[in-house]
């Protein structure tokens, strides 16, 4: 193993190692729930002020720095991820129990990511440049010259989720995208996975030192309980939070960052049942096939994908029996998977337990138990209920995260219509249908609309590529704004607000509102788009 690659417990305040003073805790093994080294420490107020701080220090020149010059940054730091080798794999594996296969294709995911947050910066056109020209002699009165562009918003707290080691943490999607508009970042680590947190900060640090980033553009701090986050979203540095994780962290951080004395946006991706959605005809033609494509996406990574399916709406008829039977098999036959901390397992096992009590529910199917050796075991369940209880229960309508389905029979497509009129917001919903069923039942599809940021037709909602037109939130609760992205370039859209100039002489403005296109960036001129 390589001196980079071992692992110390430090914290990065900047550039800087530096040692917690707080409360001590280790990382877990999630297959054998053995205690792994080193020891962290909870960072203390003045460590998270001193990262803060450091990171409000370097704003200014970050956000100054060209968008090429931040590509190479982001460029290199997917470089030094990719440098980390097997150690990063073997350390992401002891602490998550995920599969090899699964973190090698999330590491690449997390290096793309990089790389197609590098190119549209570099490309410059996301600043939204509009330049309007004055004209002095318009009557009754002159129009003066207005420009504006996206500019970074500063700082931003970033906290690591724990389903994604990789892809939503110390060097995930949020991260890059505030990187990539000129935002330094301060990372909370997640505490479950600080090993692989430590790997990834060092090849950032890595990464800044490369580049000639300012010293403070990136720190990271750990933290076991709540506190930590806390003080980093209370800090006055903190221009902007984002979050992936319950809805209960991502709500408390929400309420925090909103008492502040300068309130700040937080951009939190939370809680998602996902519901599917099938129509009659497609019921009837290949309900068995459906049933058994939305099994194996509710059961894919032991349900602990944000965009897990968690609920099935049909109705009563031909091909009913087939979608059901098809769902209860595979459930049957797939033993109990490892969840990646024994915390997620005791929550998925408490929330499985008030499904079962709620009136009208019955426990339709569930998983071997598999290796009981496993303390964060979760063993796949499917419970069946009717519209009328689902709609007289609040909880059956909210996430149980975890490998579970919900069967929700329906008289027919009017009381189907009923309980999604009855949800909250959702990242997703999935309708299996034929063209006449899209046709005919076009209303419930305009219900659906209005609840969820992506709407997948006859597939599952499992796999979030990343593309300029992924919609990755939804209405609340699913996430805080869902005006908003968590996945793809437009993410950065986040970490940003507009400034504009008026009347201001050309060695005033930014490049990229200067007469003569300096940039070469796609920009709108009295209405006009170009390159002008």
């Amino acid at each position: 193993m390589s001196a980079a690659n071992v692992l110390t417990g430090a914290h990065f305040v900047g550039l800087e190692r530096a040692a917690g003073a707080g409360a001590s805790f280790r990382a877990v093994d999630a297959a054998r729930g053995v205690a792994l080294e080193p020891s962290y420490f909870d960072a203390d107020d003045a460590l998270v002020a001193s990262a803060c701080e450091r990171a409000a220090g370097a704003e200014d020149a970050y956000a100054s720095t060209e968008g090429r010059a931040r590509a190479a940054f982001l460029r290199r730091i997917a470089a030094e991820i990719a440098g980390l080798g097997d150690a990063l794999v073997e350390r992401v594996a002891l602490e998550t129990a995920l599969p090899i296969a699964r973190i090698q294709t999330e590491r690449a995911r997390t290096m793309f990511q990089l790389e197609t947050f590098a190119r549209a910066v570099e490309e410059g056109s996301w600043v939204d440049a509009r330049i309007d020209r004055a004209d002095r002699e318009r009557k009754p009165q002159p129009k003066p010259d207005l420009r504006a562009m996206l500019r970074p918003i500063g700082p931003v707290a970033v906290f690591g989720a724990s389903n994604f080691p990789l892809a939503y943490s110390v060097a995930g999607g949020d991260t890059a995208s505030a990187l990539a508009v000129g935002c330094p970042v301060v990372v909370k680590a997640h505490p479950m996975h600080p090993g692989t947190s430590e790997l990834v900060a060092t090849a950032i640090a890595a990464a800044v030192r490369a580049t000639g980033m300012p010293d403070g553009v990136f720190s990271m701090v750990h933290g076991r309980g709540h506190a930590v986050g806390a003080a980093l979203v209370r800090h006055s540095a903190i221009a902007a939070v984002g979050f992936t994780g319950s809805f209960a962290g991502g709500s408390a951080l929400c309420r925090l960052a909103s008492a502040r004395e300068t309130p700040i946006p937080v951009f939190a991706e939370m809680g998602s049942v996902n519901p599917v959605v099938v129509l009659p005809a497609a019921l009837a033609q290949r309900g068995a096939t459906i049933g058994q494509a939305v099994a194996s996406s509710s059961l894919l990574a032991c349900g602990q994908f944000c965009t897990s399916p968690g609920m099935v709406l049909y109705c009563d008829g031909a091909g009913a029996e087939d979608l059901v039977e098809a769902i209860r098999s595979t459930f049957a036959a797939s033993p109990a998977g490892v969840m990646v901390h024994a915390d997620i397992r005791s929550a998925y096992e408490r929330a499985a337990a008030t499904f079962a009590a709620q009136a009208g529910v019955r426990l339709a199917a569930e998983a071997a138990e598999g290796d009981a050796s496993a303390p964060a075991r979760g063993r796949g369940r499917v419970f069946a209920t009717d519209a009328a209880s689902t709609l007289r229960s609040l909880r059956l309508r909210e996430e149980l995260y975890g490998p579970a389905l919900l069967l929700v029979r329906c008289r027919d497509v009017s009381e189907m219509e009923q309980v999604v009129a009855a949800m909250h917001g959702h990242l997703t919903a999935t309708v299996h249908g034929d063209e006449a069923d899209l046709q005919q039942h076009a209303r419930l599809l305009r219900s659906l609309e209005k609840r969820v940021g992506r709407i997948v037709h006859n597939g599952v909602p499992t796999g979030v590529e990343v593309c300029a037109a992924m919609q990755h939130g939804g209405p609340w609760p699913a996430s805080s704004d869902s005006r908003f992205t968590a996945v793809g370039p437009r993410a950065i859209l986040r970490w940003v607000r507009p400034v504009a100039w008026q009347d201001a002489p050309q060695h005033a403005l930014p490049s990229a509102l200067r007469d003569g296109n300096p940039l070469g960036i796609v920009r709108t001129i009295d209405g006009e788009v170009g390159r002008l």
